[in-house]
This record gives C-alpha cells, sequence and structure tokens, in this order.
C-alpha cells in the first residue's frame, strides 16, 4: 500500500489519509468543499460546493495516478437529500459516458457542517 499525498487538495482534518493505493486500485477518502490552499469552506450552496468537492476529488485522484475517467464507484453523502438534483447536475458535469457505479445518501451532518462529501474508489490509469 501507498500514501497519496497532494497539496492540490485539502489535507486530512484528522488520523486519516488523502488516498490509499492498493494494487492497481486507488481508494479516496471523502473530498470536502475545503480549498486546498486556505482550508476553508467554499461556498454555501449545494453547487459550489459540490465543485470544490468534485475538483478536489480529481486532485487526489490524480496524485494516485487514477482519473475521474477510471472511476468504479463513488459514494454521495448529502446534508439534505433535498439538493439530489442539484448535486446531481454538478456530478453530471464530472462524470460521463459510461458513469461509475454510485451510492447517494442522506446524512445527519457533514465534518465542518458542509453539504456534501464525495469519495471513490478508481483504477490507476494504464500509461
Amino acid at each position: 500500500m501507498k500514501k497519496i499525498e497532494t497539496s492540490n487538495a485539502p489535507g486530512a482534518i484528522g488520523p486519516y489519509s488523502q488516498g490509499m493505493i492498493s494494487g492497481k486500485l486507488v481508494f479516496t477518502s471523502g473530498q470536502i468543499p475545503l480549498d486546498p490552499k486556505t482550508g476553508a469552506i467554499v461556498g454555501d450552496t449545494i453547487e459550489v460546493q459540490s465543485e470544490q468537492a468534485l475538483q478536489n476529488l480529481q486532485a487526489v485522484l490524480e496524485a494516485g495516478g487514477a482519473s475521474l475517467q477510471t472511476v468504479i464507484k463513488t459514494t454521495c453523502f448529502l446534508a439534505d437529500m433535498g439538493d439530489f438534483a442539484a448535486f446531481n447536475a454538478v456530478y453530471a458535469k464530472y462524470f460521463t459516458g459510461d458513469c461509475p457505479a454510485r451510492s447517494c445518501v442522506a446524512v445527519k451532518t457533514l465534518p465542518k457542517n458542509v453539504l456534501v462529501e464525495v469519495e471513490a474508489i478508481a483504477e490507476m490509469a494504464v500509461s
């Protein structure tokens, strides 16, 4: 196993890694809408927060040798299932064609009270 570290996504805010590589698979930790440079929450709408969370996810995947195109499965956490349609609209800009398998659930509270968190499992890109 190998730890993924990148300054292009927020650092871990607890005892975990941004992601791990095991064999040819990349496992990301959940990405929330934090600015990687400042650690501040980006935006106050589901659309803006989803964009940032997915950009952070993309950065971790790329640091691990994967990409959005090689994602096999995502798990998406929403603070309010009423945001499902708006989240999907943003998500669809990042995942096109044969989309990965996905679970999307509403949870009571997310870290730092953000509106969205997304994690992924991906295959390393073939070089």
